[in-house]
């Protein structure tokens, strides 16, 4: 490897000064071209795009932080509440399924005895939503199992809920048929 390095520069040294000061000159701008080409794509182009994109990544990272700030907090507030007994927790869950779905929900003990099923009918998508959570933190009860199917209920599915609007229909609502088995507290 030293001999190949000795024969380069051998020949580098007689060729170089055979050159003509103009072509000399032209070779030196090539040569720092190239070298500013290089350090621009190996060094600076990277750390500049990784500075551009830094105020995205840490507006996205802050958002995760608050997200999991928020679940922490919730997590804690469950935890905090004192145990319910599975008595209170079948009140309270009969309750609230009675209070959210009315006629289209149906509740019975599970098979195994551990907790609940609930059938329901054309349950809107907000309103079972909102039940979930207050059966989380009121009843401490949690969904093992879900047999969910979607329909659309109301006027007929236009392109868009503008254009159904525009003809003077209501957009069509999502709705819930099915089954849901919910986990009580331990007794």
């Amino acid at each position: 490897m030293n001999s190949w390095l000795e024969s380069l520069e051998a020949r580098w040294q007689a060729w170089w000064p055979e050159l003509e000061p103009r072509e000399q000159r032209m070779i030196a701008i090539a040569a720092a071209l190239v070298m500013l080409a290089l350090l621009w794509w190996v060094m600076l182009a990277p750390a500049l795009r990784t500075l551009s994109s830094a105020p995205a990544e840490h507006a996205k990272l802050d958002a995760q932080l608050q997200q999991m700030t928020s679940l922490q907090t919730q997590a804690k507030a469950l935890q905090s509440q004192p145990r319910a007994s599975r008595d209170d927790a079948m009140r309270a869950l009969e309750t609230s399924v009675r209070q959210s779905f009315g006629p289209n929900a149906q509740m019975q003990p599970a098979a195994a005895g551990e907790g609940v099923t609930i059938a329901m009918r054309a349950t809107p998508a907000d309103t079972l939503a909102q039940w979930l959570a207050q059966a989380r933190s009121n009843a401490r009860a949690v969904p093992r199992e879900a047999h969910l199917t979607r329909t659309a209920q109301g006027a007929p599915a236009a392109s868009s809920p503008a254009a159904a609007a525009a003809r003077g229909a209501e957009p069509s609502v999502v709705r819930w048929d099915g089954t849901l088995v919910m986990g009580l507290p331990a007794r």
